[in-house]
């Protein structure tokens, strides 16, 4: 039986995981679009091409997770790595270099948006992996997933609530400093809710 230490602090990783998944989700295009100046049609390929990659990423991921053998466990260690990953990839994902236009851009959107999906689903599928893993089944099962889903919904929530305030905050009214800012700050909540 799970302690309801060890239920919050699922739940506390949710929060943070979901926060980064509604940020990018939420941004990614207004960001390079609007403030960067990328095109539609560029970022709509980018965004199809991540999809239909993760189409294939995602069963990959979790053969491997299924597949690992540490002493750490299967779950941990893609848990430590994926996070670690995805925080530093989202922050260089809302941090292009001021010198990069035209093609290089374009290049740059693609190459931290698809690492960043990556990255996410390294540390995704064994998050819910685990469920079953740990719980002995029927309504500890059910109660974990409903709390987490829950604590998802809050931390997406809570991020699309305060991320435009906080990017004018923190870029003094430049929305470019201000998404870097607020991405780096996001990251490393990200980090310590895992």
């Amino acid at each position: 039986m799970l302690s309801k230490r060890e239920m919050a602090s699922y739940g506390l990783g949710a929060v943070g995981k979901d926060m980064v998944y509604m940020f990018s989700a939420s941004y990614i295009l207004y960001y390079y679009q609007d403030i960067l100046g990328v095109s539609a049609i560029a970022m709509g390929m980018i965004l199809m091409a991540a999809r239909v990659f993760d189409a294939f990423n995602d069963p990959v991921m979790g053969v491997i997770v299924a597949k690992t053998r540490t002493r750490f466990g299967k779950f941990r260690p893609w848990l430590f790595v994926g996070t670690a990953l995805n925080a530093i990839v989202l922050y260089l994902m809302f941090a292009a270099p001021p010198a990069l236009d035209g093609g290089g851009l374009v290049a740059y959107a693609a190459v931290t948006y698809i690492l960043w999906g990556v990255t996410y689903t390294m540390m995704d599928i064994p998050y819910w992996s685990m469920i079953p893993a740990f719980t002995q089944g029927g309504k500890e099962r059910e109660n974990l997933s409903t709390l987490a889903r829950s604590c998802a919904g809050i931390g997406s929530a809570l991020v699309t609530v305060i991320t435009m305030q906080c990017v004018y905050f923190f870029g003094n009214g430049n929305e470019r400093t201000g998404f870097k800012w607020f991405a780096m700050i996001l990251s490393v909540l990200f980090l310590y809710s895992f």
